[in-house]
């Protein structure tokens, strides 16, 4: 069963397999383990944030495609939960029709730049998405009468994922079943279904073409797959899913505005993401997620703790001062690379595999050893 939803793509290394565990596990439990709104909102944004890279991943990691119009695609998700549920008022309708009105507006924009885009070479087209992202953030920043301005928009949600629902009179474990627990679990298993159906997409004969575009697109083209479609086609469900990604992080928010979404720092923490969970791995993009975010949601707090604890120190004290955790989230990033140059889980995984092919190495060895003393001399 297991096997079957994950395509045959297993993690492929003890370690990475622990880890991943360990990470779904926490968060499928984080509100029971971790009670508090800190902790809510930075497991949630793992999970929206797993979505949102490993739809990256698809494009630079699978396909080869350097794309900085992704954060674009999560805003316009966002904005479309966030426009309908203005407009419509609260309602689960009102959530539909903006999913909908978000992906259907992603679509055609992947579509219309990756068709007008993508016959040119990497670089360029990097920038011609650089320029799209830039103009869309600052449109959306204008257009107060629809999109707020930059105040943004703040809106209701449907009875059931308000916090003042109670699904149940007595609490659960210590914990009231509101509608805040309920619109984590919502975002919860609507971000695992979507990793899912990702790791599958990557894993379909759809999924080989593009890794082998990736390694040479002039051979693709050459025994016969129309590279520019596949490419579209890459671009668009990565705009999809990015969407996707949006329109759940603006339901657990209830707020959406340029900053929110459509910030170019959202497209660096992506960038750094991939790349310390591992470029074509899609599990780098959930291990990674759980590490980046952690690490910058809770790195301040542990340094407030370090530092207190070298008062007496002063030059420690003062390197370990919160104020200087960017200094510290750069360092760990720079090891992470020095360290992993493929990424946590692709220098896991190679591990594995050498470790694999010593086995098997040494297994002859072994057999033929104690095989020889029974050979008639």
């Amino acid at each position: 069963m297991l096997a079957s939803l994950l395509s045959g793509d297993h993690p492929r290394s003890r370690v990475v397999a622990v880890i991943a565990i360990a990470v779904l596990l926490m968060l499928a439990f984080a509100p029971f383990l971790f009670p508090g709104a800190k902790a809510a909102n930075v497991a949630t944004k793992i999970l929206v944030f797993t979505v949102l890279v490993a739809s990256f991943d698809l494009l630079l990691g699978y396909t080869g495609i350097v794309s900085f119009a992704h954060t674009m695609f999560f805003g316009v998700g966002a904005y479309g939960v966030a426009i309908m549920s203005v407009r419509m008022g609260p309602g689960w309708d009102a959530l539909a029709v903006g999913l909908l009105v978000g992906l259907a507006v992603s679509g055609v924009l992947a579509l219309v730049i990756g068709l007008f885009s993508l016959r040119v070479r990497a670089i360029f087209f990097a920038m011609i998405t650089l320029a799209v992202a830039a103009a869309f953030q600052t449109l959306a920043s204008q257009l107060h009468w629809l999109t707020g301005g930059e105040d943004g928009l703040t809106f209701r949600l449907p009875r059931e994922l308000r916090p003042a629902f109670r699904l149940f009179d007595e609490p659960l474990f210590g914990v009231n079943i509101d509608g805040r627990l309920l619109g984590y679990y919502l975002v919860f298993l609507a971000s695992v279904a979507s990793f899912l159906l990702l790791l599958r997409i990557v894993n379909s004969p759809f999924g080989r073409v593009l890794q082998a575009i990736r390694e040479n697109d002039f051979r693709a083209e050459a025994i016969g797959y129309r590279v520019v479609v596949y490419r579209s086609l890459s671009s668009l469900i990565g705009a999809l899913f990015a969407a996707l990604a949006g329109a759940l992080y603006a339901v657990w928010l209830r707020y959406n505005g340029p900053d929110a979404t459509l910030s170019f720092e959202i497209m660096l923490d992506i960038l750094l993401i991939v790349v310390i969970g591992g470029m074509g791995t899609m599990y780098g993009a959930f291990i990674g997620s759980a590490l980046f975010l952690f690490a910058q949601g809770y790195l301040q707090e542990l340094m407030g703790l370090a530092s207190g604890a070298l008062e007496s120190v002063p030059v420690l004290s003062d390197l370990l001062s919160p104020d200087r955790w960017l200094l510290w989230m750069g360092v760990l990033f720079v090891l992470s690379v020095y360290y992993f140059p493929s990424g946590i889980v692709g220098r896991l995984r190679d591990r594995a595999h050498a470790r694999a092919l010593a086995r098997r190495g040494a297994a002859p060895g072994r057999a033929g050893a104690a095989a020889a003393p029974a050979r008639p001399r």
